[in-house]
């Protein structure tokens, strides 16, 4: 008897659901809005339409390349690489949270670049919006300011060699043309790696000298428990507070930023 009436309310159950689905379906084109007349595509014939259809399409491109443009031609490469190692010394494991380190990066990224974005926005972008210049000499007055900083960071850390090295196999068929008279000679392909390579020389040199202070604890905590028998116990776990305690008390995270935001000249 329970399994005839099963039956009897699953088939129930599958008449109203059906029902109800046919009603959704003759009430939904009377829901759905159609146009009023035929779809006109914008003549990109005309320059007007085509200058407007070019300014989305370059900024479309701009902001997809933004990520990019921001990790390999600016200081953040430095600052983050040595934010985190800066909480890998100090062992705390995920604090500060990988959120907080990227928008600490991210703000002090805006102040060591403000000078050269503001170059670039008097020098290329406002011309270039009044129409007073081409989308060409836009772009390359916009890599001028870009380049004086990657060239002027090259310099001050001394790793001109990087660039030697990039712009030698970029003319490895011409063995004549790779010689470097001057820096308007490199590329700006051959440049921006030389860039990220003398960054990251930078920033792993910084880090060995914020990780000394931190190992020394280390070594001493270290000592200290094996001197007492207590091989069993994580020198880590002790050696943990007295971190905290000395990056405290010198203010380490003012030290740390204004020394990055100062080795950028």
């Amino acid at each position: 008897m329970d399994a005839r009436k099963t039956i009897i309310l699953l088939i129930v159950t599958a008449i109203f659901s059906g029902s109800s689905t046919v009603v959704w379906a003759q009430a939904l084109p009377n829901t759905i809005p159609t146009p009023s007349g035929p779809v006109q595509i914008p003549d990109i014939s005309s320059p007007a339409n085509f200058g407007a259809a070019m300014q989305i399409i370059i900024l479309l491109t701009i902001l997809s390349l933004a990520p990019s443009i921001l990790i390999m031609m600016t200081s953040f490469t430095r600052i983050v690489i040595v934010l985190s190692l800066l909480r890998q010394a100090m062992g705390t494991q995920q604090l500060p949270p990988n959120q907080i380190l990227i928008g600490l990066a991210l703000f002090m990224t805006f102040l060591v670049m403000g000078p050269t974005w503001q170059r670039i926005n008097n020098e290329a972008l406002q011309p270039y919006l009044n129409g007073k210049m081409d989308q060409r000499e836009a772009l390359r007055r916009a890599q001028i300011p870009l380049r004086d900083f990657m060239i002027a960071q090259i310099e001050q850390a001394g790793n001109e060699e990087d660039v030697y090295l990039f712009h030698e196999y970029a003319h490895r068929d011409s063995p004549e043309s790779a010689q470097i008279r001057s820096w308007s000679d490199v590329g700006t392909l051959t440049l921006i790696p030389a860039f990220m390579l003398s960054e990251l020389k930078t920033a792993f040199l910084m880090g060995f000298k914020i990780y000394l202070p931190f190992l020394i604890i280390d070594m001493v905590i270290s000592s200290i428990l094996i001197s007492m028998g207590m091989m069993m116990l994580p020198p880590v776990l002790i050696s943990l507070p007295f971190k905290l305690l000395l990056f405290v008390l010198v203010d380490g995270w003012r030290l740390i930023t204004s020394s990055l935001m100062g080795s950028f000249g």
